[in-house]
Formats: structure tokens, sequence, C-alpha cells
């Protein structure tokens, strides 16, 4: 709890005099939340505008008001030029700056936000110690996990998430930082100690307009690590040697570089790569040390995840020879080429690849290692980047020998319509398209032959299917499992 005129006093601006000055119990952004003691912060959003909940929010025991416009209440308004970035403020203050008493690991990239995480999570966890973690399928404080709406949640959930974090007694946070979140100001007041690059390719261009601005926004993570050089808190930048967008973010921070890659040197490398159906081998070249990493992971892109995590634990603090060990116990992240094992004699593999890129490297992957046919089943999202569609269908029909387009999560658009967007990269070429995701991935291993591998595409872990607005309950791999059943 803090008293109104004291949390304000963290705001370095011109705000009108409050004359009031309540205790403050919480801070909330949704007026369904609000209880008696709240501040409420009206967000003016791209489809509500929470100045629209003011009085909503008063009535249930707001005792003060962020905004940007006037509102009619009784109760204090203050009134400032962008309330997100005052919630940013104001949270951070008033959960007592919890990213300063915890070392913060951020992740961002276009693939390999979620692998990387996790990794770097059963790392720090070996190591004995207690952690916390935010991404695209959960927020977990030490064995306790919280459903997430964004892969990044707002300023106000995410200081309250660390505040929860520190009284928990977690040592080391890390959390998946998505380029919108930080387009939007979302991370404004988290003090990251490292901060991770995995790679930039296509996605997201139907909000960042362009990919300059999309490889702008994932550079504000390492601009906002900061200019000074503290040695008793140390800032990291973490960047994947091989991607051309490191040249740009080694230059917009002042941290500590630590590279990594495969082809181009650097401070961490993997060499001699063999992989198998069961794993793969490499040769880790570090500045101190060279180590032999086996893993269950496949693929060359797993392997550029785990040269991130190596890097992020080795930077913060975790001798080598420990974090190497971790990687006999991965077994592999839920919806990251995870084997869907109904006793058939093909394999069926469901990964989240929902890019150009990612979609590329798994079926690079599979056509390393199948002695039969591959084969796709792939959809791209209504509502989002249309670009990517044609492109997506493109890179099936080239990587597969059979390739089969369906829904991926519609929303508001015809999936008929997006299905057609992708049949237009892919003209003259074989395919076959159906709208119903559940009768696709039937299709598909309906025709399946001994030694053949299946990739169910673009929706991972997710348990649900996004059509209009309803969300109704879809699994690709109980949804695989089915029809494997059915098939035997």
């Amino acid at each position: 709890m803090m008293q109104l005129k004291a949390l304000l006093a963290y705001l370095h601006e011109f705000i009108p005099n409050v004359e009031e000055n309540p205790v403050i119990t919480s801070l909330e952004m949704d007026s369904r939340n609000v209880t008696e003691g709240s501040l409420f912060f009206c967000i003016e959003g791209y489809t509500v505008d929470g100045h629209d909940y003011a009085k909503q929010a008063e009535e249930n025991g707001a005792v003060a008001l962020v905004v940007e416009k006037e509102v009619n209440v009784s109760i204090p308004t203050i009134r400032v030029k962008n309330s997100k970035r005052v919630m940013a403020v104001l949270s951070d203050a008033f959960y007592k700056q919890p990213t300063q008493k915890l070392h913060l690991i951020g992740v961002t990239g276009t693939n390999g936000k979620t692998s990387t995480t996790h990794i770097i999570d059963k790392i720090c966890n070996d190591y004995g110690q207690k952690t916390g973690l935010i991404g695209t399928m959960y927020m977990k404080i030490g064995e306790e996990t919280l459903d997430v709406k964004n892969t990044t949640p707002e300023s106000l959930t995410l200081q309250k998430t660390f505040h929860q974090m520190v009284e928990a007694n977690v040592e080391t946070a890390i959390m998946e930082v998505s380029s919108h979140a930080l387009d939007l100001g979302r991370v404004h007041g988290c003090d990251f100690d490292v901060a991770v690059f995995t790679n930039l390719t296509q996605d997201h261009l139907d909000y960042h307009q362009s990919m300059d601005e999309y490889r702008h926004a994932k550079g504000l993570l390492f601009s906002g690590l900061g200019n000074s050089f503290n040695h008793k808190k140390p800032k990291f930048a973490i960047l994947n040697a091989d991607d051309p967008a490191s040249g740009e973010y080694s230059k917009s921070t002042a941290a500590t570089i630590i590279t990594y890659g495969i082809h181009t040197k650097s401070d961490i490398m993997a060499k001699n790569i063999r992989m198998t159906s069961t794993g793969t081998t490499f040769e880790l070249i570090t500045p101190f040390e060279s180590q032999s990493v086996s893993m269950k992971l496949i693929g060359k892109f797993s392997v550029y995840n785990v040269l991130a995590s190596i890097t992020a634990c080795l930077v913060s603090g975790i001798p080598l020879g420990q974090i190497i060990s971790s990687f006999g116990e991965i077994d592999g992240i839920a919806g990251r080429f995870e084997v869907v094992n109904g006793g058939q004699d093909f394999t069926v593999v469901v990964d989240y690849a929902h890019t150009p890129d990612s979609l590329e490297n798994v079926l690079t992957t599979v056509n390393q290692l199948a002695k039969g046919r591959t084969i796709v089943v792939v959809g791209c999202g209504g509502d989002r980047d249309r670009s990517k569609r044609p492109l997506m269908a493109k890179i099936s029909v080239d990587h597969a020998d059979l390739s089969i387009f369906t829904s991926d999560n519609p929303r508001s658009e015809k999936p008929e319509a997006i299905l057609q967007d992708m049949e237009e990269g892919v003209q003259g070429q074989a395919y076959v398209s159906l709208v119903d995701r559940k009768e696709a991935i039937k299709y598909a291993i309906s025709h399946a032959k001994e030694d053949d591998i299946i990739i169910i595409a673009g929706k991972g872990h997710e348990t649900y299917q996004i059509i209009g607005d309803k969300i109704d309950n879809f699994d690709d791999r109980l949804v695989a499992l089915e029809a494997i059943k059915e098939l035997n």
C-alpha cells in the first residue's frame, strides 16, 4: 500500500496538484478487477477505451484515476499525456522496483524464444536456483504456473508478477520479450541484466508495417540496457553473430556484447554438428575450453537455441560443466518438434512453426532425417500478416512431398480467403486444401506410409482454435492421436 501523493512523486513530469491523498491498495487497468482503494488506469486501446469505464471503476471502489482526457467522476483524476507510460512508472514504484532485486534475462527474436527461455530455466534450476518464467505458454513462479494472455504482459501485470517472484525468493527471472511489448512500452521499468537475441525473420508485418520497423522494435531491448557501467551488476547483450540484425543491435547498447554462432566467428560456437533421429551432438567452442555436447533436441535451429542458452547462463555465472550436464535431461519443449506416438509405423511431429523461416527450418531438418516422404499440414492465422501466406505455402510445397493447407486460428477472416492467399504462392504446383483442420490432420495420417514423417505446423502447444469470436478446444496432438487410433 502507498499513499497517492507518495506514489505520484515518482512521476517526473508536469501533472496537476492533487489535494486528496487516499491510500492506494492496488493498481488496476481492468475496471472489473477494481476493489476498494484501487488506482485505476484509463488506457485507450485499439478496441476498448478505459475512459469509458471510469464511472464503473469509481463504483467498484477506485479512489483515484489516471486519465488522458476528462471523465465524469467525483474521485481524484491525474491527467497525463500517456497513461501507459505512467502505468509502467507507477507499477514499478508500487511494487518496489522488483526487477532490481532479480537477475533478469530477456529473450527476443522471431523464432526460438520459448525454447531458449525454457532451456535457460532448466539449467538454472539444475544449478540450484529458484526461477520465474514469463512466456508464450504460461507464467511460472517457482513450481506454480499461471495463465498468460500475451507473450509479454502489460507493465502492470509484469511488475506485479516480478513482485510475487521476489516475495517467493526467486533468484533468476527469464522472460520472452515480444516486439509488440517493446514497441508498446510494456517492459518499461524492467531492469534487464542479460538480453538475448535469437534471430530476425519475417513476422508481425500486420503490426510493424515493414521489416525495418520490426528490426528496430527488437533493438529496443538492447538500447534499454542503458549506458552506465555497474561492475557489481553488469549488463550483457547476447547476439547471434550469424544474423545480420546483430550488427545493428551491437551499436545500440553499451552493455558487454557476447556473440554466439555456427558459421560466423563468435565467442561461443558450435562445430562438427551431427544429427540423428534421436538427437544432436556438436563440439562447443568457448574462450575458456571446448566440450562435446550431446542432446535429445533435434535440428540446427535447436543448436542455435542451445548456444544462446549456454551463453546467457555463462554470463550469469553458471559453470560450463554444470550447463553441459543439463542437456542430457532436456527431452524437449511442448509443441516444439514434439513427437506424437500412437504406435504407428510413421512419425508425427507437432511444431509451433508459424513463420516462413521457422517452417523452412523444421522441414529442412525433417528432410535430413526422413527415410520416407515428408508430409506437412500447415495454415496461416487470420487477422495477421497476409504477406507471409504465399511464402509459407511455397516453402511447404518446395520442401515436402505432400502439402496440405488448412485453417490455423482464422479469427474474423474467412478460412477460404486465407487459403486462397496461400494458394497464390504455389500456382501450378500440387497441394491439397482442406478448410477443416481436423480433417486435414486426418487426411495426412490416413495417407502416410511406413517411414514417412508428418509435420503438423503452426499451433504447437496451443489447445484452442479461434474461429470468429468463438474459442474452441483444439489440440493438434490429441487430434493426431485420435486419427492414429482410428487408422489402427
